[in-house]
């Protein structure tokens, strides 16, 4: 009998407790601790604005990897009609989890598996004796468990070091950009920090929300995310070479050309297609990687990496453009230097091109920086009291915690916790893509496995029915 328990209540977090009560013959109890959210939407799925477009076309979106269409069915019955090339609202993504979570602790029910949701934060977990865990809860319970998942997703952001505390406790520096209060007027200038999928989705509800309003953008690189074809690409012909020759490169250097060279190829329609391609190899080139070859890959193709990798829907890069092309956005390619003031604020920065500093005055500055992974930096006391007890380390370019390649934890002198899991944005650092949902359900798959092997199972429904 294994108790596990799960800890996260977003869509890693419902995906491992969904594939695990889905496993005849467990008889433990599985735990999920889902913190005071709406279980299964977190951070991602819980905007309620439907121009928020999922960056991953439906037919690609599910919550368990053997159900790639569920969420296609769901939604046509939501909206009518959808295609499996249609990029949907985010929102009704989460409402998908919400539905799949209930079927499984229905059919779990009726089969008298045991589970139980703990609508509240994890506060501490101690490794007993034993070799078991105990966590303990913020309202004072405390529960033991064989394993336990963290799947705990997107870290609270922290803010810019270039902001000043006066800035910051201004109603002026809006530090969640999903969490906004409404100002006092509406703001003549909206200045956003950062340029990925999230700074998008604030620029896109900004326009909305405050008509009248000059958008500004600012990031080191001042580049937005590249477009999703209208369409799904046919793969390129010789990925599986390209893949091949890839692997056994030394270095980014190296791979960089063989990349231009394939997309150079006549064969080549759309080089989203190449990049697309390389998805299933992407963890094993990462992994491939020393220590020293990850830095200079964050530190010069990052930036073109994920606006290239983590591309955007169409109407979503259509809306951005047009804003451009109308004058009321402005994007920056920029380092921000320091933020002051009470409101409006103040943004000083330094020109990527022409490295001049110049002064930008704001009514409303929004950090949209998106995932922030830097645990050792952290203000979650869960993770801060992993790290203080060694049942966790950082990993070293503060990409998560340092892990195995199947999600163990890793202390401080490189040794496996056992029972001890990550699973979702806390892994960067061992896996670098592991934050869509493809690779979330597929490692949710796996870690159920690993929590629950077969053979178990098989021991289990005999020594039932016996």
């Amino acid at each position: 009998m294994t108790d596990i328990a799960i800890i996260g209540g977003g869509a890693a977090g419902a995906a491992v407790f969904g594939e695990l009560l889905r496993r005849p013959g467990h008889r433990g109890t599985v735990h999920w601790i889902t913190g005071c959210a709406s279980p299964g939407r977190g951070v991602a799925y819980a905007t309620d604005d439907d121009r928020h477009l999922l960056n991953v076309r439906a037919a690609g979106m599910g919550l368990f990897a053997e159900q790639k269409d569920d969420f296609l069915q769901h939604a046509n019955r939501c909206l009518g009609q959808a295609q499996g090339s249609d990029f949907l609202p985010r929102r009704l993504f989460g409402e998908f989890i919400e539905a799949q979570v209930r079927a499984c602790m229905s059919e779990a029910h009726s089969h008298g598996f045991r589970f139980q949701i703990h609508q509240v934060k994890a506060a501490a977990i101690h490794r007993d004796v034993d070799h078991r865990y105990r966590i303990e809860l913020e309202q004072g319970e405390a529960l033991a468990a064989d394993a336990v998942v963290l799947a705990i997703g997107a870290l609270a952001p922290r803010p810019l070091k270039t902001a000043s505390a006066e800035a910051l406790a201004s109603d002026v520096y809006v530090l969640d950009p999903w969490n906004q209060k409404e100002p006092v007027s509406p703001p003549r200038r909206v200045l956003v920090i950062g340029t990925g999928l999230t700074a998008v989705d604030t620029l896109i509800s900004a326009a909305t929300r405050w008509p009248r309003a000059e958008l500004v953008a600012v990031s080191r690189h001042g580049l937005l995310p590249f477009r999703h074809s209208a369409s799904p690409l046919a793969p390129y012909v010789h990925q599986d070479d390209l893949n091949a020759d890839l692997l056994a490169c030394d270095g980014a250097a190296s791979m960089v050309r063989l990349v231009r060279n394939a997309l150079a190829s006549p064969s080549v329609t759309d080089w989203r297609a190449v990049i697309d391609g390389m998805r299933s190899v992407n963890a094993k080139l990462w992994q491939g990687f020393t220590l020293a070859q990850r830095r200079q890959f964050l530190r010069h193709l990052r930036w073109v990496w994920e606006a290239s990798r983590h591309r955007t829907a169409p109407a979503s890069f259509e809306t951005v453009q047009a804003l451009i092309e109308s004058g009321r956005l402005q994007v920056h390619a920029a380092r921000v230097l320091a933020v002051d003031g009470r409101g409006p604020l103040t943004v000083t920065v330094r020109s990527r091109a022409t490295q001049l500093m110049n002064t930008i005055e704001a009514d409303r500055v929004i950090q949209a920086t998106g995932l922030d992974t830097a645990v050792a930096y952290a203000r979650d006391p869960l993770l801060a009291q992993l790290l203080r007890e060694d049942l966790a380390t950082p990993d070293p370019l503060q990409l998560g915690v340092a892990a195995e390649p199947d999600g163990r934890l890793l202390d401080a002198e490189g040794r496996a916790q056992p029972g001890l899991y990550g699973i979702g944005s806390l892994l960067r650092g061992n896996l670098w893509e592991c934050t869509a949902m493809p690779e979330i359900r597929t490692a949710a798959s796996r870690l159920a496995q690993t929590l629950v092997p077969s053979d178990d199972l098989s021991g289990a429904e005999a020594a039932s029915q016996g």
